[in-house]
């Protein structure tokens, strides 16, 4: 008769190969996405840009290197090119990141699957720079994370605001920059077009990507 370990043990691998089977392919990822603008009537979407920092964001240049390698797939998908000339430029793109953790916060999971799978949807907003299952200590859950990117379009002759809009993922887990060109993109699922706001945005990340 199998000893009590290999019965709880057994259980709980064929459950971690599940979930690993469950994880292959392609990852979806969902965010809530929050847009306003006012794109002229007749006006094509897209154009030429440029980035543009805030005094603030240019004492991190790095980081801004970083977020707007990440906005310009987005941005190219959306109808804009990059160009090196301000001059030439029909628009400029403001770009950032807000990152909150909180270690205490926790929410419902199951052990093995949780109600949401591996990534969990998140909820919507602006920049700056009852628990289930296994009975586990708080300090062995990872903390919680909410990642937001947030964009700016504006006019570069009149000024004129066109666009501005902001994607928001949380999960459990730790802050990963590399979902920053994802959560761009949902932020601009839907230019030029207002929509819903907020509202829950999916993409897929390749499985090269991950």
């Amino acid at each position: 008769m199998p000893g009590l370990a290999t019965r709880i043990c057994k259980p709980l691998l064929c459950a971690a190969a599940a979930l690993l089977t469950a994880c292959a392919g392609p990852q979806l990822i969902t965010s809530q996405v929050s847009s306003t603008g006012a794109w002229p009537d007749g006006r094509k979407p897209g154009g030429h840009y440029v980035f543009e920092r805030l005094p603030s964001q240019q004492t991190k240049p790095e980081l801004q290197d970083k977020l707007e390698a990440a906005a310009q797939p987005a941005l190219a998908a959306a109808g804009f090119e990059q160009v090196a000339d301000a001059d030439k430029a029909d628009v400029s793109v403001q770009v950032g990141v807000r990152v909150q953790i909180d270690q205490q916060r926790a929410y419902y999971r199951d052990p093995f699957w949780g109600p949401y799978g591996p990534w969990r949807p998140g909820v919507g907003g602006w920049w700056g720079g009852g628990r289930g299952g296994l009975s586990m200590s708080l300090a062995m859950d990872p903390p919680w994370v909410v990642m937001t990117v947030d964009m700016l379009i504006r006019d570069r002759r009149s000024k004129q605001m066109l666009y501005e809009t902001h994607a928001r993922y949380d999960r459990q887990g730790v802050v990963d920059d590399r979902l920053y060109p994802w959560l761009f993109e949902a932020a601009l699922k839907d230019f030029p077009y207002q929509a819903v706001s907020p509202r829950a945005v999916t993409v897929t990340i390749p499985d090269d990507n991950r």
